[in-house]
């Protein structure tokens, strides 16, 4: 069976140092719920490029790029491995599709990958390719793209957009707040479409979803769009499944979606 594409929420970055539901749910997926892919593709929404861009390296460095937190954050390190002759398939897959992407020798993996991957497979040995979103790509685009790449999940690679579907810094509440009632609505609304596969809708998520605006801020629309990646990478299954919703800070959300691979 084909690895299924997931979308996966990463949080604050302290999520790296904390127990809790959600960093419990993703020990489980990857350690147990999961098979063990030979390989990760993983977009993130903390690396935005005009240009689709590809790592191309053989040993990750761990980026830390936050700022003022605390001083155990940086001593976390996840030294995955890459994977050239991947990296160089997926360069081909967009070539074939006439996608320009650039290869980056030299980046590591940023807290959007580091910090689901390390609760998912705390060893460090399975391989990663990261990739970069464009926030400027219209949404079919954006789903184009990770359909460009399903034909490797047949080939044992796991395929995960990290990122969070509600993600406005300007509104978060205390650390433990209830959630916020226009986040889960929204949340709701986008499941909604999810189940359906209703692409036509979708698409028009930020028009026709309700509290839009609060959800997905003009600023911060990247963290939203990896959905759409890991959506397109399944496009040949349009089978989707809730793993998990919670939030942080009351508006936090931290979901997980699975599309494809399933029994």
């Amino acid at each position: 069976m084909a690895q299924p594409a997931l979308f996966l929420a990463h949080g604050s970055p302290t999520l790296a140092t904390k127990d809790n539901n959600y960093t419990r749910f993703l020990r489980q997926l990857g350690q147990e719920k999961l098979k063990r892919p030979r390989a990760v593709i993983l977009f993130s929404a903390h690396w935005d490029s005009p240009v689709q861009q590809v790592t191309e390296e053989r040993l990750h460095q761990t980026v830390h790029d936050f700022y003022g937190f605390p001083d155990e954050m940086y001593a976390i390190h996840y030294p995955a491995p890459g994977d050239l002759e991947l990296s160089r398939e997926i360069g081909s897959l967009f070539k074939s599709n006439n996608l320009p992407y650039q290869s980056v020798l030299e980046r590591g993996l940023d807290h959007g990958a580091w910090v689901i991957l390390r609760a998912m497979f705390p060893d460090a040995d399975i391989p990663v390719v990261e990739l970069s979103v464009d926030s400027k790509r219209s949404p079919a685009e954006q789903y184009a793209i990770g359909k460009m790449l399903a034909k490797l999940r047949e080939e044992d690679v796991l395929i995960i957009g990290s990122g969070g579907l509600v993600h406005n810094l300007r509104l978060l509440g205390a650390e433990g707040a209830a959630p916020s009632s226009w986040a889960v609505l929204f949340d709701d609304w986008i499941g909604l479409q999810l189940s359906r596969w209703d692409l036509r809708t979708l698409f028009d998520y930020d028009k026709k979803a309700p509290h839009v605006k609060e959800a997905v801020p003009s600023y911060a629309n990247e963290h939203f769009i990896p959905l759409l990646y890991a959506m397109g990478a399944a496009d040949n299954e349009r089978k989707a499944r809730k793993l998990y919703q919670d939030y942080e800070y009351g508006s936090l959300s931290l979901n997980c979606w699975m599309f494809g691979g399933q029994d």
